[in-house]
């Protein structure tokens, strides 16, 4: 057996693990003790809530993973080409970089540098 201390939404949980033979259906391990609430360091960054940057353009340009604003690549105004990089995405220690799917120009970006996003999140848009 193992003993694990493990933290959820605040909550700290002590759980008890049996290694062994698995029977097919997965047990839950219940705590030892009431959940005791940890002390919050800081509130994490909220999801990305749009920027006013101008008026929004009709096509939109959305991440396609879970990650954070490493790098804005195109600015409001500036003329871009299909294909061409708008926002670089990192995740997983990876960069992704999320271009435009047409030629058109920047009406809004709607992140900024180091903003936490989720995937399908809008990041700008082109008119």
């Amino acid at each position: 057996m193992k003993n694990y201390t493990i933290t959820v939404n605040g909550n700290v949980y002590d759980v008890v693990v049996e290694e062994g033979v698995s029977t097919g259906a997965a047990p839950v391990a219940a705590p030892k003790a009431a959940p005791v609430a940890a002390p919050k360091a800081a509130a994490p960054a909220p999801a990305v809530a749009p920027k006013a940057a101008g008026a929004a353009g009709s096509v939109k340009i959305e991440a396609g993973a879970a990650g954070k604003i490493f790098k804005l690549e195109a600015a409001v105004g500036q003329t871009v080409k299909a294909g061409d990089t708008i926002v670089v995405l990192e995740a997983m220690k990876m960069e992704i970089p999320v271009v435009a799917p047409q030629a058109g120009t920047v009406a809004s970006v709607n992140v900024s540098v180091g903003d936490a996003v989720e995937a399908g999140a809008l990041l700008a848009t082109l008119n």
